[in-house]
């Protein structure tokens, strides 16, 4: 009933989209932690993977360690599908053998894709071409375009209803967590969602408390001057 991709840039920040025909699918579907990974739980998803998952990763261990490990432990591994991306290394998966058809999964170093109950195996890779030939894009910007390349070749066979994105740079909250839960057009809405944060909410966010700044901007005008300056030069802001 959805598919998702995880990414890893070349910062180390990590990156999540996912869409899906059901309500709010970025509510406990996709977890991600500031220097340790990203996962998403799909299909008769357990929301017990999430935090689980991260704190295995978070002790140094592999993305195929972590799947093995939660997939082990759970009796209802055969409904499930699960991917991580570990901080360095290659993505890992499981697609339980009684998800519904189409399911699958396309894993590489910095990027894995993985979907069920889809319209065919196109969907992922019309998603994982898209993502590659976005290279040189901000994180986000390639999410987006990759999910729409994934919707145009038939997306959940089912239909549309829900989609949701985060970026997670160097803070220990999330650069960008946007979602859409119940829309006729979900990944479209997804995009205006994040035109919207380029006027004010991406550059404000910047000018918060964060690890390297534990006070931030309290100047109103120089984080007047700092939203200027981010719609400046736009691309070198933007994640």
């Amino acid at each position: 009933m959805t598919w998702s991709i995880l990414a890893r840039d070349a910062h180390g920040h990590f990156g999540v989209a996912i869409a899906s025909r059901f309500f709010a699918v970025g509510a406990l579907c996709v977890y991600t932690q500031r220097g340790v990974g990203a996962l998403a739980t799909q299909a008769l998803m357990n929301p017990l993977y999430g935090p689980a998952g991260l704190a295995l990763l978070s002790e140094g261990r592999s993305a195929a360690d972590v799947v093995g490990t939660l997939v082990a432990a759970d009796a209802g591994r055969e409904q499930r599908q699960l991917h991580v991306l570990e901080a360095s290394g290659p993505a890992a998966a499981h697609t339980g053998a009684n998800c519904i058809d189409w399911c699958g999964q396309l894993l590489s170093e910095n990027f894995s894709v993985a979907g069920n109950m889809l319209a065919g195996p196109q969907v992922i890779e019309a998603t994982a071409q898209a993502y590659r030939a976005a290279e040189g894009l901000p994180l986000a910007e390639r999410l987006l375009a990759a999910m729409a390349a994934g919707e145009a070749a038939g997306g959940d066979k089912r239909g549309k209803q829900a989609a949701a994105m985060r970026i997670h740079a160097d803070e220990d909250h999330p650069q960008l967590d946007l979602r859409v839960d119940d829309h006729a057009e979900p990944i479209v809405e997804l995009q205006r969602l994040y035109r919207v944060s380029l006027q004010r909410y991406q550059p404000f966010m910047a000018c918060l408390a964060g690890r390297h700044d534990p006070v931030g901007l309290t100047d109103r005008a120089e984080i007047e001057a700092r939203i200027d300056a981010f719609h400046a030069a736009p691309a070198a802001h933007t994640p």
